[in-house]
């Protein structure tokens, strides 16, 4: 059952109305009661209160890796939601999120909802506006007969208000415990950009491969070594951590070689006063020729977009570099030199080289479609490769490694 469900309820039955709890929602560091539903954020409200960006605001309310989990003999699952839609003006319209269905771990449904708000962008003049919308009803039926864990992913990339759950059995929460917790930070391409759905991004994946619960802080243009990141990572208990750190500083052209590696070493610092002794792997960027030796910033080419694509260009100079610019070269061998040195005496920090995960080869075959963020078929290589590195025997985070303290 892999079918596309929306808003009208067949006749049958009345459902029960399941109380939105907390502890049903797995994956989000805080929850939100608004006027219109639980707005689950990938940020605490102390690190959103110390940042006014709009596009992290954005980023860190699109509930990747947030899900609500439940057991339940229910074969029917409803849920009332209010989405946020992103329209770019001038372009075609985005396909509208997915919410995927797991029973037991295995996905049986996908659905999208009608309806929603509507966040309308002028990319040439860098404005946005906000318009009301109606609630939508996302509906799975026919699901298995029997006791089952439930799972229902919400879209990674569109800000998501949950109204009301109903399903055709009681519901009890999921146990919390047994599965070690992954907490993992990296940027738009961590939080799921391109994917398929909210269970296949390459986190999803490798999580799933791997056997761990998932904390995705993958943040859209948000992975920048900013402080508040690093505080919410160091107070979020988990038993595995991993920063992808690179693409963003670029993107943004927001710092020089000078300030880089304090930077680092702040951030590893920071959630290292939590997780004292976890694994923490530092992952560098994944291969993107737009930026392997020419700085940022990234800006957008909307030669095309009329037709739908939107491509990203360099608009940096390769001679800036002499400045202290910085290019992904520059960061994966900063990185590694950093790592190389911090774990002479942190023995549970590790480095993982993106381009093991996306490199030359893999580019020539599956190439960024818009310069900068890989497709659905990228996020399982990535997700694949991950696990395979990250999860194997001897690797950092394998089962066969000493268990890691809980903040």
């Amino acid at each position: 059952m892999d079918h596309q469900h929306d808003n009208p309820t067949p006749a049958g039955p009345p459902l029960i109305e399941i109380p939105l709890t907390e502890d049903l929602l797995f994956g989000a560091l805080d929850i939100e009661r608004t006027e219109d539903g639980l707005l689950p954020h990938r940020l605490p409200a102390r690190a959103r209160a110390q940042c006014d960006d709009g596009q992290l605001a954005m980023a860190e309310s699109q509930p990747s890796g947030v899900r609500l989990v439940f057991r339940s003999r229910a074969t029917v699952v409803e849920l009332d939601t209010l989405p946020t839609k992103t329209v770019y003006q001038g372009a075609p319209p985005r396909p509208d999120g997915v919410y995927d269905l797991l029973v037991d771990g295995h996905r049986v449904g996908q659905a999208s909802a009608s309806g929603g708000m509507v966040l309308s962008v002028d990319m040439a003049a860098g404005t946005a506006e906000t318009l009301p919308g109606p609630a939508g009803t996302v509906r799975f039926a026919g699901l298995p007969e029997g006791a089952k864990e439930i799972a229902l992913w919400l879209p990674h990339n569109e800000t998501t208000r949950l109204v009301a759950l109903r399903a055709d059995a009681p519901v009890e929460p999921v146990e919390r415990t047994g599965r070690r917790v992954w907490l993992h930070h990296g940027s738009s391409i961590s939080q799921g950009s391109n994917a398929a759905s909210p269970s296949s991004t390459w986190p999803a994946l490798a999580a799933s491969l791997g056997g761990v619960e998932l904390v995705n802080l993958g943040l859209g243009g948000g992975g920048l070594l900013d402080s508040f990141t690093a505080r919410a990572m160091r107070d979020t208990p988990a038993d595995l951590l991993s920063v992808k750190i690179g693409i963003n500083l670029v993107n943004n052209d927001l710092m020089r070689l000078r300030a880089f590696a304090p930077a680092v070493h702040g951030f590893l610092d920071t959630i290292r006063e939590g997780h004292p002794t976890a694994p923490l792997l530092v992952i560098s960027p994944l291969l993107c020729p737009l930026h392997e030796n020419t700085p940022g910033p990234s800006v957008p080419d909307f030669s095309d977009l009329g037709s739908g694509i939107l491509r990203f260009r360099a608009a940096g100079d390769p001679a800036e570099r002499a400045a202290g610019k910085l290019t992904l070269t520059v960061i994966r061998d900063e990185l590694a030199r950093i790592v190389s040195r911090r774990a002479v005496d942190d023995h549970r920090l590790y480095y993982l080289d993106g381009l093991a995960l996306y490199g030359e080869a893999d580019h020539a075959e599956l190439p960024l479609p818009d310069a900068l963020h890989p497709d659905a078929a990228t996020h399982r290589l990535v997700g694949e490769r991950f696990a395979g590195l990250a999860f194997a025997p001897g690797g950092p985070f394998s089962t066969g490694r000493p268990a890691a303290e809980q903040p």
